[in-house]
């Protein structure tokens, strides 16, 4: 295509990404400087359409940010009374005790919370402060001014499905900004652009990921204990992968149940979702959920690989926030606070910087704050746990992974001192003919669901019109490498049925059901060749969650 002709509008700090983040570091920025000029780049219809969490909230980030959001109506109200963690096994379950555990993994004084919902509240603060707040707009190209990044294209639409212009094209605007942070979520197109540019990995472990699927449920109000947290462990993954649960009681009778699977596991036939669904089949999980309904699905890659796999958060007029960085606490199944206080050090070290005039350089006081000041404190003392069962399996890192916490928690080191990680969870995949496939009970309609039913209710749309957002580096790869060597995993570890192999009269082919995405990233984490890529589809698509 010919180079296009685009509009430019010039800001202080552009931001992609409306979630906790991108909010957060709005928000921060004008509370700093009212005249700086801010806008935050949603690629969902709407705030909170793509977002998807637990989501057990600590408030530490939201007090730092907006200290009255209690008096300003911020959803968040149910707070934890009961913390239950069990390990599994098929027909029963084992209460581990609270006391055991260090502080730190303790929920009292959090809140049961849908992040969209918050996330729709915390647009609105930014939006009175004069944030301009653009959804339905993907930002899916860097402006490049040499090696700074100087923008963002954002609001291209109309594309043929081959890639060109088509009668309603529209090419979308160059958003610049002295600025620009990235807080696209997990495994960002433009976040991953940045890092491979740069090498922001290098000296850091690779990033490591979960695949994290949920189901909100209306229940019946007899069972609904308003306030409580139960965390799983152990059946249905059992050997085959790391993992566990969460079921939330929120307000209104409503439970958010929710299944990750680690994506580190090699056995090529197993198949996530359907963990998920089997694991609602416990007599513990199924009385509880017998004679309610579910209402809303969704899925997201989560990152795990904690303090050791934050790679460089800045390079020249561009900076990593959120989960674009990997600041998940991962035994704590938290993210979202370390993802404010990201967003609220980077607002901080820009809005310095630009009124000392050093604008479009590294934001280094940034990544300084991030890895000494509570950020680092939060994730430092965790840092053991995945890397341990990673290497150990479950019941030796909970053991190790508990002293582990202990230790830090009173006395500021480790024993362990900093274990790494290994390979890349793609790279973990093992070959097929070295396992035997796993045998899925059907779904029963009633708790369980198949894959293309549950994708319904998660709301997605896409034009179907337009190009394919994902890329496959070499499209003979899926049958000649991955079907041959790996049974194709991609037709098990996508948790919305996007990709499919169909037999027809010249052999295998692979096909990609793009219109079902739900924008997850697994697929450009977990192939083992590293063929696709994921991008951003134009503006609006994608999932539209309600109050995930």
């Amino acid at each position: 295509m010919s180079e296009i002709e685009r509009e430019s509008m010039d800001y202080d700090v552009v931001i992609v990404g409306g979630g906790p983040s991108g909010l957060s570091a709005a928000i921060r920025l004008k509370q700093i400087d009212p005249d700086l000029n801010v806008v935050v780049l949603e690629k969902g219809s709407e705030i909170g359409a793509h977002i998807l969490s637990g989501a057990v909230l600590d408030p530490c980030g939201l007090d730092a940010l907006i200290p009255d959001w209690k008096e300003k109506g911020a959803p968040v109200k149910t707070e934890v009374k009961k913390d239950n963690f069990y390990i599994l096994g098929p027909a029963g379950h084992i209460r581990i005790p609270n006391w055991p555990m260090p502080p730190l993994m303790s929920n009292h004084g959090k809140y049961i919370v849908s992040m969209a919902n918050v996330c729709r509240w915390m647009a609105e603060q930014a939006e009175e402060l004069g944030v301009e707040i653009f959804p339905g707009m993907a930002a899916s190209q860097i402006v490049w001014d040499g090696n700074r990044v100087a923008g963002v294209v954002a609001g291209e639409m109309g594309l043929e499905s081959d890639g060109t212009p088509g009668p309603n094209y529209e090419p979308g605007m160059e958003l610049r900004g002295k600025y620009v942070f990235l807080s696209e979520g997990v495994r960002g197109s433009l976040a991953k652009e940045v890092m491979a540019k740069f090498d922001l990995s290098k000296g850091h472990c690779p990033q490591k990921f979960g695949l994290g699927m949920k189901e909100i449920w209306e229940i019946d109000p007899a069972k609904h204990r308003g306030g409580t947290v139960t965390h799983t462990m152990g059946w249905p993954l059992g050997g085959n992968a790391g993992g566990g649960s969460f079921i939330y009681h929120l307000e209104n009778n409503q439970v958010f149940i929710g299944f990750v699977v680690h994506l580190n596991y090699e056995n090529p036939y197993l198949y996530p979702y359907m963990e998920f669904q089997r694991f609602k089949h416990h007599p513990m999980v199924a009385e509880l959920l017998e004679g309610g309904k579910r209402v809303a699905y969704g899925a997201r890659a989560i990152s795990e690989g904690g303090w050791q796999s934050i790679p460089k958060l800045v390079a020249p007029g561009v900076a990593l926030l959120g989960c674009s960085a990997g600041l998940v606490n991962v035994p704590r199944i938290k993210g979202n606070h370390n993802a404010m206080l990201s967003g609220i050090a980077a607002a901080e070290a820009a809005a310095a910087a630009i009124k000392a005039g050093r604008e479009g350089d590294e934001l280094t006081a940034y990544e300084a704050d991030l890895r000494s000041g509570p950020i680092a404190k939060d994730l430092k003392k965790v840092r053991n746990v995945k890397p341990m069962w990673s290497h150990w399996g479950m019941i030796p890192s909970l053991i190790l992974g508990g002293l582990d916490m202990w230790t830090n928690n009173l006395f500021g080191f480790s024993l362990f001192g900093t274990l790494k990680h290994g390979k890349n969870d793609a790279a973990h995949t093992g070959e097929a003919k070295n396992f035997k496939p796993i045998d899925y009970p059907k779904p029963d309609g009633k708790i369980s669901f198949d894959r293309l039913t549950n994708v319904a209710f998660s709301f997605t749309n896409h034009e179907e019109s337009q190009p394919c957002h994902l890329k496959l580096k070499d499209p003979s790869i899926p049958i000649s490498v991955n079907l041959a060597k790996y049974a194709e995993p991609a037709q098990r570890y996508c948790p919305a049925g996007v990709y499919e192999v169909l037999e027809g009269d010249n052999g295998p082919r692979f096909q990609i059901n793009f219109q079902n995405c739900v924008h997850c990233k697994t697929c450009d984490i977990k192939d083992p060749s590293q063929n696709i890529t994921w991008t951003t589809p134009q503006g609006g698509d994608g999932p539209n969650y309600p109050n995930m």
